[in-house]
């Protein structure tokens, strides 16, 4: 292979890398020494208590009428219609699918919640790990040593 064919190879490869997609790269030109992962306490906690707040409505606005479609199912059975257990299986239903929605909202919650106090902790592991027994940052050099 002669060195100009070589240099031609490179160059084509070169043009076809930078044609495909980036991972390590947002959509707005970003990537590369920028931010890899920027977390706002304040935004997760706006949002952590949003889904809090929509299980706590959601919990009293979904058993508003729960009480008296029982007691309506029960009277309906009482009296020999099929309806009445139409009816108790409709409330059974709504009553599980209205406690799944209700616990899938605390659990968005408090994964908010553990992922600001992870960050936390990451940060603070972050920014202490690196540093020697007197506090100064370490070097490459003494890293290095640790490392071998």
């Amino acid at each position: 292979m002669a060195w100009d064919e070589w240099e031609q190879l490179k160059s084509d490869a070169a043009d076809k890398r930078s044609s495909h997609m980036r991972l390590n790269q947002a959509a707005d030109g970003g990537g590369a020494g920028g931010d890899d992962l920027v977390v706002h306490d304040d935004e997760l906690g706006k949002m952590g208590n949003t889904a809090f707040e929509l299980r706590q409505k959601f919990g009293t606005d979904s058993d508003f009428a729960r009480p008296s479609t029982f007691t309506a199912s029960v009277d309906l059975f009482n009296d020999g219609l099929d309806m009445g257990s139409a009816l108790t299986e409709l409330h059974d239903a709504w009553n599980t699918q209205s406690q799944t929605l209700k616990e899938a909202c605390a659990h968005i919650s408090n994964h908010f919640d553990f992922t600001r106090a992870q960050h936390a902790k990451d940060e603070v592991q972050i920014r202490t790990g690196m540093r020697d027994a007197d506090g100064d940052l370490m070097s490459v050099s003494k890293i290095n040593e640790y490392i071998k």
